[in-house]
């Protein structure tokens, strides 16, 4: 692995680069990790994107920089300031990039990984931990975590009032949509799929994050009947075996395609305008990265499926949420943008 090996290389050059670790305080984070931080915590890196979009609602003052730089389209849903952070490459995820050297000189305090706690990213944590002699923290990405890793977070790096803030902001948007949820008996909520990647055949299985958000909006996942995994490939056969209620795309034009696709035309879904593109600006709103990100995608999900369940209009809600976690007040016609491709579809003839 190229990246573990620059790792070992640079790790003399730790003693010479690291700010001074002596004030240290224990914390155990969310895989069971004992580590020791820094009293003070000024300067934060972000693992992978879930972490990146944590932190930046956070707290943007303590980021470094990216694991990707914000593409124009999306910085302008970011604050300057915070959009024009350098890209730090990604230590974790699919095909890790970060540039060792430029971590290195960064002079990180901490570094925060979000998503699974499971072995595999344990492991890949007190790996770089021990090699490069920066505390790496990671906590739990799932939804009915967020309130909790708000509160973690934000008392760990001194930004307890912000903390707070989120985590009573991300508490109100898990309530309501769980109230909504809970007067639908099971059997009456729609069954949906949720297609990744440029043909749709990328999808979640049973546990998950990335389809997590379908369950706690009061959908079923028809991709859980595949038994439990992470995210895995399907064939259109499969997708016609299942014929969802409700189909969710990541790519718009994709998503237009579909009513004049051979292979997806005929699918219920299709053929009552049941199709749906994602917004993605500045992050994803089902997945994307799956990060704290998905809340207002929560809330927009439980509302295309339960409409009268809510009664704040949706580009209130939008509002909202872009000026709490992400700093910006959108301007009319950017939440009419963001909006746009979140219609249905149109019934093919």
């Amino acid at each position: 692995m190229p990246f573990v090996r620059r790792l070992v290389a640079l790790a003399c050059l730790w003693p010479l680069l690291a700010p001074g670790l002596a004030q240290a305080r224990p914390v155990i984070d969310a895989a069971g990790r004992r580590v020791e931080v820094p009293d003070r915590i000024e300067r934060v890196l972000a693992a992978g994107p879930p972490a990146a979009v944590l932190l930046y609602s956070l707290a943007p003052g303590k980021m470094i920089g990216w694991p990707r730089a914000p593409r124009p389209a999306e910085s302008a849903f970011l604050t300057p300031e915070t959009a024009a952070l350098p890209s730090t490459g990604r230590l974790t995820g699919r095909g890790g990039t970060a540039n060792v050297e430029a971590v290195l000189a960064l002079k990180p305090d901490l570094i925060v990984d979000v998503g699974s706690t499971g072995a595999t990213y344990a492991s890949l944590a007190d790996r770089v931990q021990a090699q490069t002699g920066i505390p790496y923290l990671l906590l739990d990405g799932s939804f009915s975590k967020v309130p909790e890793t708000f509160r973690r977070l934000g008392a760990l790096i001194g930004a307890e009032g912000d903390g707070e803030t989120l985590a009573a902001e991300s508490e109100r948007i898990l309530k309501a949509v769980a109230e909504a949820v809970a007067t639908v008996p099971p059997a009456q909520r729609p069954r949906v799929y949720y297609g990744r990647g440029p043909r749709g055949l990328e999808t979640g299985l049973a546990g998950s994050i990335n389809t997590e958000i379908i369950e706690a909006a009061g959908g079923r996942n028809v991709a859980t009947a595949e038994g439990m995994g992470g995210l895995a490939s399907v064939s259109p056969e499969q997708v016609l075996a299942w014929n969802p209620d409700v189909i969710l795309i990541l790519d718009p034009a994709f998503a237009a395609s579909l009513p004049t696709d051979p292979l997806w035309k005929d699918l219920s879904a299709v053929r009552s305008g049941q199709v749906y593109a994602a917004p993605v600006l500045p992050f994803g709103w089902v997945d994307a990265p799956p990060g704290v990100n998905r809340l207002i995608g929560l809330r927009w999900l439980a509302g295309l499926f339960f409409p009268e369940a809510f009664k704040e209009p949706l580009d209130e809600a939008v509002r909202r949420f872009y000026r709490r976690f992400y700093h910006v007040e959108p301007s009319p016609a950017q939440v009419e943008a963001l909006l746009g491709p979140t219609a249905p579809l149109a019934k093919p003839r």
